[in-house]
């Protein structure tokens, strides 16, 4: 069976949680080399990985990985071809072998576009910003989306009770319960979105998307704004396109 190591990285916050869950499977691979950290490289590096796999584009969980693959010589791959260095685009469905196991590539839009997650067969899934150990997925609007986001969830939930790994916060049980959980909390919340529309007597096409987050997200802290409204984005758009 192949070996599971999680390190944080050291960039708490309000959108990191803990900070970004850096992984080794086997020993070979990292997934997600997090922020460009010195200390944090430096033991990376010491890993000496043949192989980086980077979830999404996003810098806290990639900004150390072309520092980290041109320190190793390993190969930097994602779904992004920007995000790959001396390695090939990953591709959805793609099986990848470490030790005695092959990963599987799952392309997991929503989040962002270029998301992915990866499945260790019979064990566990790493859901980079897919999944998170609490709270819930920010659809980052415009590359993220609603959409797509639901069908991950789906996708995600065929799974079955696999342990998930996510990019920020502890593991959870269960893929498969965490996506349904996901998802009825997505479906609740454009409910929210469609009464905060009749309440401003607005459409979802003609919103402005600070007035909606106002009603929708009245308890958001000021940090994750920015967040919420990306997400009340991506939500509206979603509806507009539903008609």
């Amino acid at each position: 069976m192949v070996e599971i190591e999680r390190i944080l990285a050291p960039n708490p916050g309000p959108m990191t949680l803990d900070g970004t869950n850096t992984y080794v499977l086997g020993g070979q691979v990292v997934v997600d080399p997090g922020p460009a950290d010195a200390e944090h490289i430096e033991r990376l590096v010491r890993l000496r990985p043949r192989l980086i796999l980077v979830t999404h584009r996003h810098p806290d969980h990639t900004e150390a990985a072309a520092e980290l693959a041109r320190s190793t010589g390993a190969a930097l791959r994602g779904l992004d071809p920007d995000e790959c260095l001396g390695g090939e685009p990953l591709v959805d469905g793609e099986w990848i072998p470490v030790d005695d196991v092959e990963l599987q590539i799952i392309a997991t839009p929503g989040h962002t576009a270029d998301s992915v997650c990866i499945v260790v067969p019979g064990r566990a899934v790493l859901t980079g910003d897919t999944i998170l150990g609490r709270g819930t997925t920010v659809i980052m609007h415009p590359d993220g989306a609603v959409g797509p986001y639901l069908a991950t969830l789906d996708r995600l939930e065929a799974l079955g009770d696999l342990e998930a790994l996510p990019g920020h916060g502890d593991p959870l049980p269960s893929v498969a319960a965490v996506a349904r959980e996901y998802r009825s909390h997505r479906l609740e919340r454009l409910d929210q979105v469609r009464d905060a529309l009749a309440t401003l007597g607005t459409t979802a096409s003609d919103a402005p998307v600070a007035a909606v987050t106002d009603v929708v997200y009245a308890d958001v802290d000021p940090s994750v704004r920015q967040a919420a409204e990306a997400s009340m984005a991506a939500q509206l758009a979603y509806l507009a396109q539903a008609g």
